[in-house]
Order: structure tokens, then C-alpha cells, then sequence
């Protein structure tokens, strides 16, 4: 297995995105969205995945942050697509239940090549640092698709929408990095059918 990193770009009239993604990194995160609760959850997402995250981001926020949640969503999946490459030699599948205070969270993921987002998670303040709540699941679902990931994330306790959202983000980042983690002593696909 060879070294296992992407760089995505995407320009449109509403965003300007470059994403870069290093699987086997040191944990390190460099993001600047222009959304600053956004941005923490992103620095904390690199942080607890052990992975190398720089994301690069200008967007329409005049007129509202979702072009520009869902355009990171959109390259990140495209960059976890391109670094996975065949998949040969990874574990494939990670779960995570991480506890933030009151909240607690677990999401599970499937590297299976199918973009699915199952999602129950309660978050009842419309705003969390000038981040609109409801752009998780945009955010969410644009990385599922993109990143060819079956996602399910479970909201089991919490009422505070910064410590439910941030578990997220944890339980993504611990779940992931299980997920893409090299298998011990395996070279080919996780699959029966040979092929993710």
C-alpha cells in the first residue's frame, strides 16, 4: 500500500475549495472556512483521526454558510475516494461512541464503496457559533456520497447542541480512522466480491 493522500479542488460561482487529505499523517490541522465553529470541528475531526487535514475554503457566506459546508463535504469525500485508492489491505469497517459531557454519540462506518447516510441526531439550536445546525446532516451526506461511505450516526444522550455536534465529529474522526486503518497481515479488498 503506497502512500495514501488526495489533493481536491473545486471552483464554482458560490465556492472555492482546495482539501487536502493524508491518511498516515501526524494529526495535523490547518482549516479556514470563514466559519469559525466549522472550522473547530474540522481541526478537531484531524486531530482524533490522526489524519492531515488543510482545508482552504471562500464561499457565498453573505449569503448563507450551506454552499460552502456542503462543498467541503463534497471535496472531503472526494479526498478519502482518491486516497483509499483499491482499497486493498484496509480494515474497511469503524465504529466510535464518543461522550461529550452530557452528549454522546456513536457513528459507524462501511467503506463499501456505497454513499448511505443514516442519521438520528437531535441538535435544537438553529445556530452554533454563526454555524447553521441542520448543515451537519448537508455536511454529513455530501461526505458519505462523495467518499462512498456507509454512515450512521446515533445520537444516544445530550441537549447541548455544541457537545452534540462536536461528539460527532469525534466519533466520526475514531471511527474513520479504524476504518481505514491498514489490516494486519491482509493485501487484498475487504470483500467477497473482490472490489469495494
Amino acid at each position: 500500500m503506497g502512500k495514501r493522500s488526495a489533493e481536491i479542488q473545486r471552483k464554482t460561482k458560490e465556492t472555492q475549495i482546495v482539501v487536502r487529505l493524508n491518511l498516515d499523517g501526524d494529526a495535523t490541522g490547518s482549516v479556514r472556512t470563514g466559519i469559525g465553529f466549522f472550522d473547530h470541528m474540522l481541526e478537531s475531526f484531524a486531530r482524533h483521526s490522526g489524519f492531515d487535514l488543510s482545508v482552504e475554503a471562500s464561499g457565498d457566506l453573505h449569503v448563507d454558510a450551506h454552499h460552502t459546508v456542503e462543498d467541503v463535504g463534497i471535496c472531503l469525500g472526494k479526498a478519502f475516494k482518491e486516497a483509499l485508492g483499491d482499497k486493498a489491505g484496509i480494515t474497511r469497517f469503524g465504529d466510535a461512541a464518543v461522550p461529550m459531557d452530557e452528549a454522546l454519540v456513536m457513528v459507524a462506518a462501511d467503506l463499501s464503496g456505497r454513499g448511505v447516510l443514516v442519521a438520528d441526531l437531535h441538535v435544537k439550536q438553529e445556530n452554533i457559533g454563526g454555524f447553521p445546525s441542520h448543515l451537519l446532516i448537508e455536511f454529513l451526506k455530501a461526505l458519505a456520497y462523495n467518499a462512498g461511505i456507509t454512515l450512521h450516526a446515533r445520537q444516544f444522550a445530550g441537549d447541548n447542541p455544541h457537545h452534540i455536534v462536536e461528539s460527532v465529529f469525534k466519533s466520526l474522526a475514531r471511527a474513520l480512522k479504524q476504518a481505514t486503518a491498514r489490516a494486519e497481515g491482509a493485501d487484498g479488498v475487504p470483500s467477497t466480491k473482490g472490489v469495494l
